[in-house]
């Protein structure tokens, strides 16, 4: 029996349902170590796990090592320790080192993390980003701006998706995310100039070094233009066929930057850009599954579990690529908040059946914002509606339905 330890700092679903697929593979003892009380956990996940153990901070890498080694006590020597957050992965690796324990090391996990050292490394590589600077002064900013010109983005070195990243469109902008962010020596900013082109995600899989799998998403728009708009619902479009022309670049390069990051084995959530002329440049890349429901849709497209994909690729080391069948995509939806209200709860969803009757069978898993919740602020929304097909032009079109028809009420 292999011992598996799941760091899970919060009982969210989303985590739970990797954990899930790692606990029900056979010859797995699965233990959890995490911030949250057992009680907060569902009793039937509960009943799959070898051992919990309540730590005070479970993204701190001496609380999480102090966590693993006393489930090592009392159930045998951990044999891999793992953990789906972007914020996690640093601390992980730590922990691993430190207790031998065999998966992605620190410095590796650091190159995903620090988005400015990877910048560099892609430069080193030859790899096509955005011009980038690592700023510690409002001086370093304004030098920047003066040499790249608007518009740029600011974000944090170690962001994870478009949270706390601003586009900066002018001095009065970048003078503004400079007095907010008070950069200083050891707590950068980083600048990028703001490639402007269609966004898509390259979610990989790469075992023992070697390229094994890959899935192409389409955005419709940016992250970063939904997090402008509230009015914008977000839209993800997987195409049944990746052989196309403006997935050429992509299929030569994403490879090679996992390689240059020292990617071994794991999943990776690589996003980039295609600009009108052909050309491309990667955005950011994390050592981790893709989030926003991804795994779910590459489950619709190939007609697997990938949640359970995954576990066996980072417990056994083993994966046996799936075969694309499907198209399918996701619309997310979004309360559109009333002008200078804060306070506000969803009240109700319309236009549900309507669509259903519209649609039909091609609506394969819905998930409705919950009534008398708080709207969510990210782009991934309260909820969303997922489609499948053969072809993805009805896919995309079918998006286009949801978002015309689905209103989420809030006041």
């Amino acid at each position: 029996m292999v011992h598996v330890v799941f760091a899970i700092p919060f009982a969210m679903e989303n985590t739970l349902r990797f954990a899930r697929a790692a606990a029900e593979l056979p010859g797995v003892r699965l233990s959890v170590v995490s911030q949250d009380a057992p009680e907060k956990f569902p009793a039937d996940f509960r009943a799959l796990l070898a051992d919990f153990q309540q730590v005070r901070d479970a993204m701190d890498d001496a609380n999480l090592a102090d966590g693993v080694t006393k489930l090592a006590e009392r159930v045998g020597p951990v044999e891999r320790l793992l953990g789906i957050l972007e914020q996690l992965q640093e601390p992980l690796a730590s922990v691993r080192e430190r207790l031998r324990i065999r998966g992605m090391d620190a410095a590796t996990a650091r190159n995903f993390r620090d988005k400015a050292r990877m910048k560099d490394l892609f430069a080193s590589h030859d790899i096509p980003c955005a011009r980038h600077r690592l700023c510690a002064t409002p001086a370093e900013g304004l030098s920047f701006a003066a040499e790249v010109g608007f518009p740029l983005v600011g974000k944090p070195p170690a962001g994870a998706g478009a949270k706390a990243t601003a586009r900066i469109a002018s001095d009065e902008d970048l003078a503004r995310f400079l007095a907010s962010s008070r950069p200083a020596r050891g707590r950068e900013v980083l600048l990028e100039e703001f490639v402007q082109g269609r966004e898509y995600s390259f979610d990989s899989v790469t075992l023992h070094g070697q390229h094994v799998f890959h899935n192409i998403s389409i955005y419709q728009p940016t992250p970063l233009e939904v997090m402008e708009n509230p009015w914008i619902q977000w839209c993800v479009v997987l195409p049944r066929e990746l052989d196309q022309r403006e997935f050429a670049a992509i299929h030569r390069i994403g490879p090679r930057v996992l390689s240059a990051l020292g990617m071994w084995t794991g999943m990776s959530h690589l996003e980039w850009f295609r600009r009108a002329d052909g050309t491309i440049a990667i955005g950011e890349v994390a050592a981790r599954p893709p989030g926003a429901q991804f795994m779910t849709l590459m489950s619709w497209v190939c007609d697997v579990d990938m949640y359970r994909t995954f576990a066996q690729l980072m417990v056994f080391e083993t994966f046996t690529p799936p075969v694309r069948r499907w198209s399918a995509g996701a619309a997310y939806l979004r309360g559109q908040l009333p002008s200078g209200r804060s306070e506000v709860r969803i009240r109700a969803v319309h236009g549900l059946d309507e669509l259903q009757k519209s649609l039909g069978d091609l609506i394969v898993e819905t998930r409705l914002p919950a009534i008398g919740a708080a709207p969510a602020s990210s782009y991934e929304g309260d909820g969303f509606v997922v489609v499948r097909h053969r072809d993805t032009e009805v896919v995309a079109q079918a998006l286009q339905k949801v978002v015309r028809t689905l209103r989420v009420e809030v006041g």
